[in-house]
């Protein structure tokens, strides 16, 4: 089972004496797998042991999490498996050039997670309030009978429709505000959007560990300039969402 991909440089001493510590799920013994500069973090399990539960998946995290200390590193999914340590060799070989550019991409970077929420209905009272969208829903209707279901049922599904586009528009311009701020971190990023009703932005950022607290700063510079969204800030993390590898 494989826990992480590192970079070891000339670290591989430290490597052994951390692996040493810390146990892998089911309590089984860490070991690592090297390629030049690259080791694979692996212990020996049954099918059974790697089947997932809460506490396996939290002792999981928890040997990425020590690692992470100590090594700049790409985490894999839980359940991440080959059949032996010479497999994983020859995968390390295979996919050299490729796991050493991810490794440099995310050196000395941390992932953090970002939430905003709002409360749906107040948000969509702010939003009417600032658009003419009611003064403009009759366009085109001045034909229909003043009481007609159809005007109604129209009237409605038009102001649906506006009202979502406006929506869209503020969270784009909401996300435009925030992506300011990370270019100045030189960051990378990914939004998601929308993702329940209540959840408008879903984000995560890849940026250097010393910007952390001018991210906190900003962050709380935006949750001041909107006190009406309720924006949660996560991390830090290893980089999860910023491991790009096609393994061969």
């Amino acid at each position: 089972m494989i826990y992480a991909l590192l970079s070891v440089h000339e670290k591989a001493e430290k490597l052994n004496l951390l692996l040493s510590t810390i146990k892998g799920i089911s309590q089984t013994d860490l070991m690592a797998v090297s390629y030049k500069e690259i080791a694979a973090v692996v212990s020996c399990q049954k099918e059974t042991d790697i089947i997932a539960d809460k506490n396996k998946v939290l002792e999981y995290a928890g040997v990425i999490d020590q690692l992470a200390q100590h090594f700049t590193l790409l985490p894999m999914r839980y359940g991440s498996s080959m059949e032996s340590n010479e497999a994983i060799l020859v995968m390390l070989k295979i996919n050299y050039t490729e796991i050493h550019q991810n490794l440099l991409k995310v050196e000395n970077k941390n992932e953090f997670g970002l939430k905003i929420f709002c409360d749906t209905q107040k948000l969509h009272t702010q939003i009417r309030a600032e658009s003419e969208i009611n003064s403009s829903l009759n366009n085109g209707l001045e034909d229909q009978p003043a009481n007609s279901v159809f005007k109604d049922y129209v009237n409605k599904k038009l102001r649906e429709h506006r009202l979502e586009e406006l929506m869209i528009s503020y969270v784009d311009a909401l996300i435009a505000e925030i992506s300011i701020y990370l270019d100045q971190f030189h960051a990378f990023y990914k939004f998601k959007k929308m993702t329940t009703s209540n959840n408008i932005i879903d984000a995560v950022f890849l940026l250097d560990k010393e910007k952390q607290t001018e991210l906190v700063s900003a962050i709380e510079t935006l949750q001041h300039r909107y006190p009406d969204l309720n924006v949660v800030l996560t991390g830090p993390w290893s980089p999860f969402n910023f491991v790009e590898i096609t393994i061969k």
